[in-house]
């Protein structure tokens, strides 16, 4: 599933990025071929086989020098480049930023192609700021220029195939010890403030009362599938229209209920990674249909992962405001008995 690049290592390094002339519609289809071939072989790119990636734990994909997580498909993308490489790390650098880093990408080393989306106003329009007329859409309000959407590929290298880097950088972090009871899965689905219930033999989050139920831990052949459905859930959760506001109310089988099925997959199996916890699919059978979707719009497993991005921040944002609260609490507690 590795988007490969032209670009290896070697010469002075140059910005990598989708030329004018490149339809835009080239990089979804590309990016969406490699995605349906992983389904296609049984594979699914957002659970990978972690035991036979060269040593790394699950998580988050991540900028070694800015330590921020990379989202949406690029998680599917550089995931993916692990596991075929065996790299024992999931953390990334630009050629650039290996030299800023005091070390520099091995010469012959081929990068891996990410993706970048965004909008941009054209330069004639901007100037106007007209919407392609000489006058105002309406008396008193401010033109309105039309925004472009695009996509950008630059590339980027594993710290394995970095050498010279300085100590302590892009350091992976410690797998959880094996137990039943995750204390930070428990706080992410405490910090949701999505109405949680536990009971009966089913899981399922319903939009209208807006409430997520899971069968207890005890009932899971394995207690860690116990965290990995209530994360999948809700992640089904964040779309209600208090919170993202995704479409929700579609029935059983159509192609929208494939959709949200596929963001709460890739959302739940973000989370996981996060928090240190093995994803594993929870509705396989639903394969079939996810392979319709993608191969009838090659843009479906961007809008897919990205969602899956937003449901998975919106939760991990929540988890760490409790956790900043929780901290003050202490701080305030401490004092006031000092």
């Amino acid at each position: 599933m590795r988007q490969k690049s032209n670009r290896r290592a070697r010469g002075k390094p140059r910005t990598d990025r989708t030329s004018a002339s490149e339809p835009r519609a080239s990089l979804y289809d590309e990016v969406t071929h490699r995605i349906v071939a992983e389904l296609e072989a049984g594979r699914f790119p957002w659970v990978q086989p972690w035991a036979r990636s060269g040593g790394t734990g699950p998580c988050l994909p991540r900028n070694a020098l800015t330590a921020r997580s990379y989202s949406g498909v690029n998680v599917l993308i550089l995931w993916g480049a692990v596991i075929e490489h065996g790299w024992p790390s999931q953390s990334w650098l630009t050629f650039k930023q290996a030299l800023e880093a005091g070390g520099c990408v091995r010469k012959g080393e081929q990068g891996t192609t990410v993706v970048y989306a965004d909008r941009f106003v054209p330069k004639e329009v901007d100037k106007v700021g007209l919407r392609g007329s000489a006058a105002p859409a309406n008396e008193g309000e401010p033109p309105e220029a039309k925004s472009i959407p695009f996509l950008k590929r630059f590339t980027v290298f594993n710290v394995a195939q970095c050498e010279g880097l300085r100590e302590g950088l892009g350091a992976d972090p410690a797998p959880l010890p094996e137990r039943e009871i995750v204390p930070v899965a428990e706080n992410v689905i405490a910090a949701s403030g999505v109405d949680f219930r536990i009971g009966g033999d089913k899981a399922f989050y319903v939009p209208s009362l807006d409430f997520v139920q899971v069968p207890p831990q005890p009932a899971f052949f394995d207690q860690i599938n116990y965290y990995r459905t209530a994360l999948h859930e809700l992640c089904h959760a964040t779309g209600h229209g208090s919170r993202l506001d995704r479409k929700l109310t579609t029935g059983f089988g159509t192609r929208d209920y494939a959709r949200e099925e596929l963001c709460a997959e890739m959302g739940s199996a973000f989370l996981c990674a996060a928090l240190g916890i093995v994803p594993t699919v929870r509705h396989a059978d639903y394969l079939a249909v996810w392979l319709e979707v993608l191969r009838e719009d090659s843009r479906a497993i961007f809008r897919a992962a990205s969602a899956a991005s937003k449901a998975a921040d919106w939760l991990l944002t929540r988890h760490a405001a409790a956790q900043g609260e929780a901290i003050q609490a202490a701080s305030g507690e401490w004092r006031t008995a000092a």
